[in-house]
């Protein structure tokens, strides 16, 4: 991986985990780097920790002269999509003439001359470009841009100066991942989100296939076999799920997870996985589809499997104890919901589930307002917190309330952030897991703090 020619950087949403990434990735090559964001995180933290400048200010007069000094043709502004228009930085370095590109387009820069393995999905992305860059970290070696902190790694970017290979999360958001020139891509899934961005879901499948079909023909795309495109692809593909290549056996021995991997012929028995359910066991087939093309030997795979940790906020155990389980997830999506109650019911059957969700955009909650309601059911008990907005304006009749409504649950409750910890503690379940892809995450050490001395005082 190369450094960009440029002598400092500014990024704006710089506590985003995408953003973030890049942050890292030029703090490795010793770029000077100045950011904004809207308010400090463990993110933000750790950036500046390692030295890198941040304001939480939106005004220009925020910005550090030690930026604002170097010629504007030195210099780079990259800004996330997630960034209000009106926001008055973003606007600063506008209307003074700076080059101002989005994350995808600064990725794009970066990626240049590398072999790019593109992770694509509506589900799945995060975890499954973890487990390849764990792979590929354990054997051959590669870089990664991730869209989550790996328990791995301890980071969302991993750098190796002497590999040419580079994971790269694929979003579909904003159509981003259309700026990626993938050598390999990975597509995991396809049901339709982001319709505020995309049509209907004819529109974001084939945004889709127009992405897949930038994959290089010597490198190959790997797709799950629900993914279906009406018109051919360019490039070779390689399906799992149903066909050749397949899991088998899922099952639960002495509290673990285990399956078979049915990989290019061979039948790697009861392979020990930390993430349970079906739909982890396909991420890990599909990375390990990906690794065994680029030459990775089939018992390097699984040993890497077998050691890989998980990804924060992907079925992340907060509290693990005889008396309580507390598990945080990112799902933030009907489907993603789905996946993540069944696994919890195959791990832990006849275990009572308490789930805290906060849905996230209003437009997301519109669109699959029925979706949601039928899989927030499955739960035993739900304490639903309101609307994350982000970056939308509320919509008319769209509301928390009116999901509850139709939630089929005997025990449900709206819920603010701020009671929230009382709200728990006076409940009864076995599991408890908070939900979303909001700033539920600020709710997760509270409610974890507030647990275990709920139980203290108990026992």
């Amino acid at each position: 991986m190369k450094k960009l020619n440029i002598h400092s950087a500014y990024l704006i949403g710089i506590g985003g985990i995408g953003m973030s990434a890049l942050a890292h990735y030029m703090n490795a090559f010793d770029i000077p780097i100045y950011g904004y964001d809207r308010t400090s995180s463990s993110i933000t933290t750790d950036l500046e920790n390692r030295g890198i400048s941040i304001t939480y200010n939106d005004q220009e007069e925020s910005i550090e002269t030690d930026f604002l000094n170097v010629e504007k043709s030195n210099v780079l502004v990259i800004y996330t999509p997630a960034i209000p228009k009106d926001q008055r930085i973003l606007k600063f370095f506008r209307d003074e003439g700076y080059k101002v590109l989005k994350r995808s387009d600064a990725l794009a820069l970066v990626l240049k001359e590398m072999k790019v393995l593109a992770v694509a999905g509506t589900h799945g992305k995060t975890t499954t470009s973890s487990i390849l860059a764990h792979i590929l970290n354990e054997s051959i070696g590669c870089n990664a841009f991730l869209g989550g902190i790996s328990t791995n790694l301890k980071s969302n970017f991993l750098l190796n100066k002497s590999s040419d290979l580079v994971v790269v999360e694929a979003d579909e958001y904003d159509r981003s991942f259309l700026k990626l020139e993938p050598f390999i891509s990975i597509i995991t899934s396809i049901e339709a989100d982001h319709l505020d961005i995309y049509r209907d879901q004819a529109d974001f499948q084939n945004t889709f296939w127009s992405f897949a079909n930038r994959t290089a023909n010597e490198g190959g795309i790997v797709k799950h076999d629900s993914v279906k495109f009406n018109e051919e692809l360019n490039a070779a593909i390689v399906n799992y799920g149903a066909s050749a290549n397949r899991v088998e056996n899922l099952k639960i021995d002495q509290g673990r997870f285990q399956f078979d991997m049915i990989l290019d012929n061979d039948r790697l028995e009861g392979i020990c996985f930390h993430l349970p359910g079906e739909y982890n066991a396909l991420n890990a087939l599909a990375a390990s589809i990906t690794a065994n093309k680029l030459g990775v030997e089939k018992s390097e795979i699984r040993a890497a499997l077998e050691s890989y940790h998980g990804v924060k906020r992907r079925f992340e155990y907060i509290i693990n104890e005889p008396d309580c389980i507390y598990i945080d997830d990112y799902a933030h999506h009907p489907g993603e919901l789905k996946s993540i109650i069944s696994a919890i019911k195959l791990l832990y059957p006849g275990k009572t589930v308490l789930g805290v969700f906060q849905p996230h955009l209003f437009s997301r909650t519109r669109d699959f307002m029925i979706q949601f309601a039928k899989e927030l059911s499955e739960l035993d008990q739900l304490i639903l917190l309101d609307i994350y907005p982000a970056r939308e304006e509320p919509i008319a009749g769209v509301s928390s309330q009116v999901l509850l409504e139709k939630v089929n649950l005997d025990k449900k409750t709206l819920c603010t952030k701020a009671q929230l910890l009382k709200q728990v503690v006076q409940s009864e379940y076995d599991i408890i897991m908070t939900l979303g892809a909001g700033d539920i995450d600020r709710c997760v050490q509270p409610l974890k703090e507030g647990i275990l001395n709920e139980l203290s005082i108990k026992s």
